[in-house]
């Protein structure tokens, strides 16, 4: 087997992939595809443009699934719990529970005026609905796409898409951040 071939191969394709670690600041520096390649200092802003309004996209949509997710938490622990015919055991604990709220129920039998209205406190993981994890499923996909572009302008190690990708982060944080600490300080 002749191994001088694939010696010199190896060695040139290993210098083709080297990565510079180095901030450069040129304004050709490609962004995501060869295609993407900035020809002007005008494309080089418009880029960075992009970035910045990409990076507040990013942080826009954490600020969505924090708002998202507190509205999914407080429709759950506003569900209310209906007794079943011949259950006494919750109809039970329904008149025992100190946090339930007095009011007036619509049956198919007319209206039963004492019945207690529950509210759900507690700090169990919400069960599993469709209509709840696939919404919250496809703003998570989306915040790793965003993430993962943003990333990857980063690591093109060029100064200009370094420091748009920060300032879309700071104003991003700064118009919605107070959205995103709601879910942050409550641990969910």
């Amino acid at each position: 087997m002749d191994m001088s071939g694939m010696d010199s191969s190896s060695s040139s394709s290993s210098s083709t992939m080297s990565m510079s670690m180095v901030f450069a600041n040129s304004h050709t520096t490609p962004l995501y595809s060869s295609q993407w390649t900035p020809s002007s200092s005008g494309s080089y802003a418009g880029t960075c443009i992009f970035l910045i309004v990409l990076a507040i996209i990013g942080r826009l949509l954490v600020a969505f699934k924090a708002f998202m997710e507190q509205r999914w938490l407080s429709a759950h622990l506003k569900r209310r719990y209906i007794v079943v015919a011949g259950k006494t055991s919750e109809a039970g604990r329904i008149d025992t529970d100190p946090d339930a709220k007095t009011g007036s129920l619509l049956t198919a039998q007319g209206v039963e005026e004492s019945v207690r209205v529950v509210y759900r406190a507690t700090q169990e993981p919400l069960p599993w609905r469709f209509s709840v994890d696939l919404p919250r499923a496809l703003i998570f996909l989306c915040i790793t796409g965003v993430s993962y572009l943003l990333m990857l302008a980063v690591m093109t190690m060029n100064v200009g898409y370094f420091c748009s990708v920060l300032a879309g982060a700071f104003l991003g944080e700064l118009a919605v951040g107070r959205f995103i600490q709601w879910n942050e300080v409550h641990g969910h």
